[in-house]
């Protein structure tokens, strides 16, 4: 089954260390390699974001920055699991390497099932 893993982090969370670069290129790498992970990548925040929201019928567009953001989505990857729990342990590796080679960093990771278009799980 496909997952849609989202990174979630601060506005701005600092520089990245080098080590937790070269700590998920290798990480990545193997998920590529042995074709759990399908695509992935970093987002864009702050004034690249743009918001479009219907309610009470009109459409509005609401351009970035969010000086009220606690979080922002900052990556992605699409992944191929047997299971959710593989799913929720690959994302744990992910919060692991941050924990580890980022100290004092914060965020969260979530997973989310891909259904197809019939609502079955969508599988590669």
């Amino acid at each position: 089954m496909r997952y849609m893993v989202f990174v979630k982090m601060a506005p701005d969370p600092g520089e990245v260390p080098p080590a937790l670069i070269e700590a998920m290129g290798a990480e990545m790498g193997q998920a590529f390699a042995d074709g759990t992970m399908i695509a992935a990548g970093g987002l864009g925040g702050g004034e690249q974001i743009v918001e479009l929201r219907l309610t009470d019928g009109t459409i509005t567009n609401t351009d970035g920055p969010y000086a009220e953001a606690k979080e922002l989505v900052g990556g992605f990857s699409i992944i191929e699991a047997r299971s959710q729990a593989e799913a929720v342990e690959g994302a744990r590796r992910v919060l692991e390497l941050h924990q580890q080679y980022w100290p004092g960093w914060e965020g969260a990771v979530e997973i989310r099932p891909i259904w197809s278009q019939d609502g079955t799980a969508a599988a590669g």
